[in-house]
């Protein structure tokens, strides 16, 4: 759900593709490079052409950085969902759950069993770090450019520029990433990359057994959901 306004943004059409020119060839082929080290069996895939799109207009640099900002932002709402499945399933629940939400058997249940209004919340709350973490002014604050304008791709800002003391960072509550050296944190990146890929490709499998029995092949037998994963305000 963080990644919900690129998703809806990665659908319009993008600005004309015209020749490709050399900086598309030198960033496809930082490209090329960066695959063979996340997979060097699969290597580098890209049968849409998007490194080529020139998104918005904006040129080569920042379509790469936006897509693989996406990737990256994807993949880390993936693993959260993946793991939270996986532990909601069990029957493991946060205590001050609403009891309608407890009551229910799967995570598609328990958030058709939330009432309205702590949808509205939770999609908020969502927006706002979307919005945190997109601000120009946030990141010049840290020392950060915009991924598209340069920038690191899946950097999130800590929360230090709030009004409001935030105990915790979004993207390393633990600080165990503070003092990594920059070949762990680039080798901490790969893998990221890497789990977040499979997590993506878990959690839709995990929602389409339970909403169609059977339709995964070799996957767990998942409790049936008869209600609308897509309709996100709709109860089952």
């Amino acid at each position: 759900m963080l990644a919900l306004s690129h998703s809806a943004l990665a659908f319009h059409a993008p600005a004309a593709l015209g020749r490709v020119s050399h900086s598309v060839m030198a960033a496809s082929e930082d490209l090329e490079s960066l695959a063979k080290e996340l997979n060097p069996v699969v290597g580098y895939y890209d049968p849409l052409n998007l490194a080529a799109w020139n998104l918005w207009g904006k040129g080569d640099d920042a379509t790469i950085g936006f897509l693989r900002h996406a990737e990256i932002k994807h993949g880390r709402v993936a693993m959260a969902a993946f793991v939270g499945y996986c532990v909601q399933s069990n029957g493991f629940k946060v205590p001050l759950e609403p009891m309608a939400s407890i009551t229910a058997a799967t995570p598609p249940e328990q958030w058709d069993a939330l009432p309205e209004a702590a949808k509205w919340q939770i999609l908020c709350f969502i927006g706002f770090l979307e919005v945190y973490s997109e601000h120009s002014f946030i990141l010049e604050k840290q020392g950060q450019s915009h991924y598209m304008k340069g920038g690191k791709p899946g950097f999130y800002p800590a929360f230090d520029t709030l009004p409001h003391p935030v105990p915790l960072d979004l993207f390393d509550p633990l600080g165990w990433s503070k003092n990594a050296t920059p070949q762990q944190k680039a080798n901490g990146l790969l893998k990221e990359v890497n789990n977040g890929r499979l997590a993506m490709i878990g959690i839709f499998g995990f929602l389409c057994e339970a909403k169609i029995p059977g339709s995964v092949p070799f996957g767990p037998q998942l409790p049936s959901y008869t209600g609308e994963v897509m309709a996100p305000f709709l109860s089952s």
